[in-house]
């Protein structure tokens, strides 16, 4: 991937062609921000630049042999790292394990998110960086490096490795065999454990504009301006929600489907209906569940903006916006806080593993009672 090929990002991309062009590379780098930004598309790119046989000014040249196998993902001295999921043909996966999957899911996708990678494979499970992906890492870097200057290990969400692999890798990161770069993309920094945060220089990204991202919409839609400039202020940045708005993606269609039925069983006290709900619910993955009280907190906070008729705030679609038109005025100055501490409560207790059915029927109930005020 050339820089040329990341939406936006044009300070950051300077920023590292910098680095490069002034022999200031560092061994271990975390680029971390939102999800849904470019995060590893700035990654591959950088890694195309880094090895590039004939760098431009501004970019890799694109036709260079190491340029054609970073374009495949399939240069020798470049190595990915990335949650996998067990499965039957997989019961101690490494990331190796889903290799051609990965790349063909990243040269079709382009910009994505975990749980786009979870779908891919088919996997209602949510997966790791098991403990004997260290082995796998340590193994590949004590190799020299077949034909580039520098061997290159990306590891896409560090946060989701588990703690005996990252303690393994410490010593790794803090004295690297000559020639590596390890850079480590992360959606949630706070998460990585904190001796693998300190051992690599962290490069924050910000959200995209929304210019940037209304214009790539139009050029990968046809969209007309307008609407590509109302779809990505709904993104907030989020190249990867954007483009699911645009395509009224399944899973956003679902939630919001899901968000209304509550709403009105609970409006209406019904309590075999939310019962029937709850178990429906019951039966999705758990990192689906977790996925769909975020989008019911973002819909509680739109509510609550129309209610108070900020409408220069609200990131709603159509459909959102003529649902939100009748059910707002029960989101407010009385409830709003309370109904976002329970979202987030139920979310937390599910990352704890909590039981999700009896989680989703005391959010119910919760509910009943706050839209009452």
């Amino acid at each position: 991937m050339r820089f040329k090929e990341v939406i936006g990002h044009d300070s950051i991309k300077k920023h590292l062609i910098n680095m490069v062009n002034e022999n200031r590379v560092s061994h271990a780098q975390m680029f971390a921000g939102p999800e849904g930004i470019g995060k590893l598309n700035i990654a591959l790119a950088f890694a195309q630049y880094l090895n590039c046989m004939d760098r431009q000014e501004d970019d890799s040249c694109g036709v260079c042999s190491s340029c054609v196998k970073y374009n495949k993902l399939v240069h020798p001295d470049l190595h990915f790292v990335y949650p996998v999921v067990k499965s039957p043909k997989h019961k101690n996966p490494v990331s190796d394990s889903y290799i051609t999957e990965f790349r063909n899911f990243v040269l079709e996708q382009k910009y994505f998110n975990l749980r786009q990678w979870y779908t891919y494979l088919n996997s209602d499970k949510q997966g790791l960086i098991y403990s004997q992906e260290s082995q796998t890492i340590i193994k590949k870097l004590s190799l020299k490096t077949f034909e580039a200057k520098y061997k290159v290990m990306i590891i896409w969400l560090p946060e989701k490795m588990h703690v005996s692999a990252a303690n393994k890798l410490l010593k790794m990161l803090e004295e690297p065999p000559e020639g590596t770069v390890f850079i480590l993309v992360s959606d949630n920094p706070s998460e990585v454990l904190g001796t693998i945060q300190s051992r690599a220089q962290l490069l924050k990204l910000p959200r995209i504009s929304n210019e940037k991202i209304a214009s790539a919409l139009v050029d990968e839609f046809g969209i007309s301006t307008d609407e590509g400039e109302q779809y990505a202020k709904l993104a907030v940045g989020n190249f990867v929600a954007a483009r699911e708005i645009v395509g009224q993606g399944e899973e956003r269609a679902f939630f919001f489907d899901k968000f209304v039925n509550l709403m009105r069983q609970a409006y209406g006290r019904k309590l075999f209906d939310l019962i029937d709900w709850c178990d429906e619910m019951n039966s999705q993955p758990k990192e689906r569940l977790k996925n769909f009280l975020d989008f019911a907190l973002r819909l509680i906070r739109e509510n609550f903006m129309m209610n108070i008729q900020e409408v220069d705030l609200l990131y709603l679609t159509p459909e959102e916006k003529n649902f939100s038109e009748r059910f707002s005025p029960f989101i407010n100055d009385n409830n709003v806080l309370e109904l976002s501490e329970e979202f987030s409560l139920a979310h937390s207790h599910l990352e704890q593993n909590g039981n999700a059915r009896i989680i989703l029927m005391d959010l119910c109930l919760k509910i009943i009672m706050l839209l009452k005020q």
